[in-house]
């Protein structure tokens, strides 16, 4: 991931700096202080506190044009994928001394092969479907109740590759919230992007974002 998708993913992920962002209240040196460690653990290196800055500032910017994106193509072609009956599983960093993340992997991709695998800066998270099968991985692990959490839902984001996908995770994160559902988390993966909610919000979200790309189409 490259500076400016770690930078939208911590400010999508927290409502609160995302809102104060979009009502240009955000103090960008401050914000870039504050989220310089967690950037610099997820890309392994140290970071100018300057480039955070920048990809800040790039990103507020973005909001400037909010209306104008709406009547853009940011979700024309995409496709949209949703699956209930979800579970996040996540162990830090710490916790993962005690396990084999590799090991885990082959577990899973012998039981289901529609789950997830996110590297965090601080943790490692599974997005899964709840299986007790699946529980039953981390049956050795101590306080492993405290890994699980249930009652999710995820709608994955296909955009094509010549189109571009830099605003759609703050796009969609506005559209939802101005209809009063909240994302859980989002992640990006290589081709997509995943976007997790409450499982009670999946269905109209979905109904939400296709409405939105039949309009724009």
């Amino acid at each position: 991931m490259s500076i400016p998708e770690i930078v939208r993913e911590i400010v999508t992920r927290n409502r609160s700096i995302y809102d104060c962002m979009k009502m240009d209240l955000i103090n960008y040196t401050a914000l870039a202080v504050k989220i310089q460690p967690e950037i610099e653990k997820v890309l392994g290196y140290s970071v100018n506190l300057n480039t955070i800055v920048v990809a800040i500032k790039r990103y507020a910017d973005s909001f400037e044009i909010k209306e104008d994106i709406k009547e853009e193509s940011v979700l024309k072609n995409a496709r949209l994928v949703l699956t209930d009956g979800m579970m996040d599983i996540k162990f830090s960093i710490k916790d993962s001394a005690e396990m084999d993340p590799i090991s885990i992997l082959d577990k899973f991709s012998k039981i289901t092969s529609n789950y997830e695998f996110f590297r965090l800066s601080d943790s490692f998270r599974f997005l899964t479907e709840d299986m007790e099968s699946i529980r039953q991985i981390f049956e050795n692990i101590p306080n492993r109740e405290n890994m699980f959490s249930t009652g999710l839902a995820k709608i994955r984001i296909s955009i094509p590759a010549n189109q571009n996908q830099s605003d759609v995770v703050s796009y969609v994160a506005e559209i939802l919230h101005d209809n009063g559902i909240e994302l859980v988390n989002a992640f990006f993966s290589q081709d997509s992007i995943i976007i997790i909610l409450n499982e009670r919000d999946a269905s109209r979200a979905y109904e939400i974002l296709h409405s939105d790309i039949v309009r724009i189409g």
